[in-house]
């Protein structure tokens, strides 16, 4: 994957500091620009920490403890505002500098838990049962409802370089236009259920990870996607690397159960992909992220451990931090931090060795 020699030593993350909120966390996420990380809890609470020049971390209520959860968090591109979802049926948008709530959108009693915000423009699309609505912040209008028919929303994803918008649930994904959104949408079938699905960092491959046990990943164009099978139990959790192999493909990991596995595209069209598996973890995987501009592989669970693994290969180093488990990681844009949320209402933010810059670059 790589020919750079590294240091292991410096890819080493070390406790930064660590504070707890009234309930599990149920969302972590870092603005585009690296200023300011969102945290929000089952309690309602949604925080935010300001990245300051001592990089204390002092945490800024934007919403206190309802009693409801706050189940997603979103930043938009310009990282201008935060928007979050939840079990109240609201999806709430902050402006970030000012902490002042610019909308409240609520249109039924039916629980938020998927949101995103477009990488092109102002649109925030956000799970409302069986239909996704597309609130256009400019203009302050939700400027359609996109009806999934089959089941309620299990996944949303916007493709990094076109304006299409895919949305998965029982029986697949469906990819709407969003240059017409009145056309009808491309749908990837799947015999189930497809929950997390993941474009890769150019959009050439959709990952779809599914209820029966599948793995699929689909070259955007090609009608005849490439289907993983074996794994343990349904799959999870997916992430891309934005580093490519020689190839030109980046890495796809996934969890399914205790396990993580890596899937590399293969030279060999008739092998498509290969994987290898990552087993340490004692409980159900509940996260992973690539470290941003690097193969090194973050894997969060239920055990209490946050796992390094080196070129997403070879267990580097154990992080804990969370007795009753985590629920949630994120990297920051630049790889400096390591954030993750724990079921007892932990927040633990690690930070990488300061000796070497190029951190963890495998390229």
């Amino acid at each position: 994957m790589g020919n750079k020699k590294i240091n292991k030593s410096e890819l080493t993350l070390k406790l930064h500091t660590q504070k707890m909120l009234s309930d599990y966390v149920t969302a972590v996420t870092w603005s585009p620009d690296g200023k300011t990380l969102a945290v929000s809890s089952a309690a309602g609470e949604v925080m935010l920490w300001t990245l300051g020049t001592m990089n204390e971390l002092s945490l800024q209520p934007l919403q206190i403890a309802t009693g409801n959860s706050t189940n997603c968090l979103a930043f938009s591109s310009d990282s201008q505002m935060l928007a979050a979802g939840g079990q109240d049926g609201k999806v709430r948008i902050w402006l970030v500098n000012s902490g002042k709530l610019i909308a409240n959108l609520d249109n039924q009693r039916v629980w938020v838990d998927k949101l995103a915000w477009s990488p092109h423009c102002n649109q925030l699309a956000f799970s409302m049962g069986r239909c996704v609505q597309v609130w256009n912040a400019d203009d302050n209008v939700v400027e359609v409802t996109l009806n999934f028919d089959s089941s309620s929303i299990l996944g949303l994803a916007w493709h990094p370089i076109v304006q299409y918008l895919a949305v998965s649930g029982y029986q697949g994904v469906k990819v709407w236009s969003g240059e017409d959104w009145d056309e009808d949408p491309e749908i990837l079938s799947v015999p189930s259920a497809t929950g997390a699905i993941a474009w890769s960092p150019q959009g050439q491959y959709l990952a779809c990870a599914n209820m029966d046990n599948t793995l699929i990943v689909s070259e955007w164009g090609n009608l005849e996607p490439w289907v993983m099978q074996g794994f343990p139990g349904k799959v999870r959790e997916l992430a891309w690397s934005d580093q490519i192999n020689s190839l030109g493909a980046p890495l796809l990991a996934a969890s399914s159960s205790k396990g993580v596995s890596v899937w590399e595209r293969d030279a060999d069209e008739s092998v498509g992909w290969e994987g290898w598996a990552l087993e340490v973890h004692e409980n159900v995987v509940s996260a992973i992220a690539f470290q941003p501009n690097t193969f090194l592989l973050a894997s969060a669970s239920a055990d209490g451990q946050v796992c390094l693994w080196y070129e997403a290969a070879q267990l580097l180093q154990v992080l804990e931090g969370a007795q009753g488990g985590f629920s949630c990681l994120a990297w920051h844009p630049d790889g400096q931090f390591l954030a993750a949320g724990g079921n007892g209402g932990e927040l633990v933010v690690w930070s990488k060795s300061m000796r070497g810059k190029g951190f963890g670059r495998s390229r």
